[in-house]
Formats: C-alpha cells, sequence, structure tokens
C-alpha cells in the first residue's frame, strides 16, 4: 500500500466472479473473502487475491444474475472493469458502497452546470469546475465560481442521462432533479468516465429510496402537477376543477401515499420526492 493510500473498508463478506474476459461465467459460485477497500482500489482476500483498481471502474451496482447462486442474493455490489464483473456482498453493503463512492469521487474534478433548471425554467449557465465530497447524508459539490451545492442523498426526486459534447469531449451527463430553498431545481453533472461509473450509482440509489410505485388516479396526477406548478393548495379546486371537499380528499390521500407533506398544518403541502418523480413522469408523458 503506498504511502498516500489508506483503508476505508474492511470486514468479511463474500464474492463472486461473474463475468470472465466479457463472458458470463453460469458455473460461477459464492466465495467466503476479507473485503477491503482503500482510496486506491478493492481487493478480494480469499485462497487467491484479486484486485480491482478504483480508475478502472467502468460501472458498479447494476445487477448481474448469472445463476441462481447470483440471483438468491439479495443485496450485493456489482464492480465492472477490464473485461470482468465481481459481485461483492459484506455484512455491512451501505457502508461497502458508501465508502466505495467516497473512494471514487471524494476530491475529484467534475464539471457542474446549476442550477441547469430552475421550477422548471432553463436556466442559461456556463459549465464550471467543481470538487465533490460524498457523506452518508450528502453530495457537496464546492464551484469555482464560488458557490456550494449540496444534494440531500434522500431529496433526490428524479435523475435522468444524456450524452453531450462538453469541451470537445463527447460525455455522460447526470440531470439531478431535488430541492434547494424549497424549489425544485436541475443540477447537471459530469466527469471523467472512471468518476461517471460510480456517480451514477449514487445517484440511483437516491432515487430508488423514493421510487413511487403508486396506481394514481388521473385527478391525483392532475392536482400533483398542479402543486408542482406552484398553485397553491387554496387554488386547487377552481384549477383542477373540483368541489373543496372533493380537492381536500384528495390532498389528504396524497400525504397518505407520502407523495406531499404537510408544511404548515393544513394550510400549505409541498411535494416529497416521490411526488417530484410523478410529476416528472407525468410532463414527460405529454
Amino acid at each position: 500500500m503506498s504511502g498516500e493510500e489508506h483503508k476505508l473498508f474492511d470486514d468479511r463478506g463474500q464474492f463472486m466472479q461473474a463475468v470472465r474476459d466479457g463472458r458470463e461465467d453460469h458455473t460461477a459460485d459464492w466465495g467466503a473473502a476479507r473485503v477491503v477497500l482503500t482510496t486506491e482500489r478493492v481487493v478480494l482476500i480469499a485462497d487467491e487475491k484479486n484486485q480491482i483498481a478504483i480508475d478502472e471502474l467502468e460501472r458498479v451496482n447494476d445487477r448481474v444474475d448469472v445463476n441462481q447462486a447470483a440471483a438468491g442474493e439479495s443485496s450485493y455490489t456489482a464492480l465492472r472493469a477490464d473485461g470482468d464483473v465481481y459481485l461483492v456482498s459484506t455484512g455491512e453493503q451501505a457502508e461497502f458502497e458508501t465508502a466505495l463512492y467516497k473512494a471514487s469521487l471524494n476530491n475529484g474534478i467534475l464539471l457542474v452546470q446549476h442550477p441547469a433548471v430552475e421550477g422548471g425554467v432553463v436556466q442559461s449557465v456556463e459549465w464550471t469546475k467543481a470538487k465533490i465530497k460524498i457523506s452518508e447524508e450528502d453530495v457537496r459539490l464546492a464551484m469555482a465560481d464560488g458557490q456550494q451545492v449540496t444534494i440531500d442523498r434522500d431529496d433526490i426526486g428524479d435523475v435522468g442521462t444524456d450524452e453531450r459534447t462538453i469541451q470537445d469531449r463527447e460525455r455522460t451527463v447526470y440531470e439531478v432533479e431535488h430541492t434547494e430553498e424549497g424549489r425544485s431545481v436541475e443540477t447537471h453533472i459530469t466527469g471523467e468516465p472512471h468518476h461517471t461509473a460510480v456517480l451514477g450509482s449514487l445517484l440511483e440509489e437516491g432515487v430508488e429510496r423514493h421510487r413511487a410505485n403508486l396506481d394514481l388516479s388521473g385527478t391525483e396526477k392532475q392536482v400533483i402537477m398542479a402543486l408542482h406548478s406552484g398553485v397553491s393548495p387554496f387554488d386547487i379546486p377552481d384549477f383542477v376543477g373540483l368541489d373543496v371537499e372533493k380537492a381536500e380528499e384528495i390532498v389528504d390521500q396524497l400525504i397518505e401515499y407520502d407523495v406531499v407533506q404537510v408544511e404548515r398544518e393544513r394550510t400549505e403541502v409541498a411535494l416529497t420526492p416521490q411526488g417530484r418523480q410523478v410529476a416528472g413522469e407525468a410532463i414527460g408523458d405529454r
């Protein structure tokens, strides 16, 4: 271990090499191992030692269920690099993944547009370099122009992806919807491939924490869209064309679904991340 390299995680666990040289191994099985994560590599120590360099990661966290043994494990982290895929499972999976995010991203230099979209309106802002810092609670971006942007990992409503040419290079851009001072904004983030490979998994994890799996009626979606557009709860009946009692009943139901939350008892509500997901999907359907 080099002088600057240091350990972030060390625990007993298991691993499986699901893909070798680009080919799925349907006979692969789990093997016990000591799982060590440093600032530079993941080391799987069993009868032999397998190492995956952090800066060679191409993607993490997709399910790679090559056989029943893999599919039967409810929680693992898939590490894809150089044609191989290792599945890693530990007793502290969330801690391992956060440590992996830190190893891959902390102090990395990304390119950021903020706010790229504010209140549904596209903003004319330039791409700016930013240093990223990951914690268990949030993603912090210290931008070269002096802005400090904090994205709460529990407040990510949706994440879109796009391929764009930025600074003469084709790059994967993540379009992250979250809130800032009570308003819905999008922050667009890109960087080097070994950064975006892990960043995407971190952001998608935030979305999955609040994935709305609701069978909402058309009227309920109209109410959500009205709230997302800034309509006051008091104006919902006129805006949507409902009587007051029915509008209040729908808002109460959405509160129960955890799609909206009460900000001032019985007077003001705001969309939760699930609600913003529903609104975003409704906009996309139009």
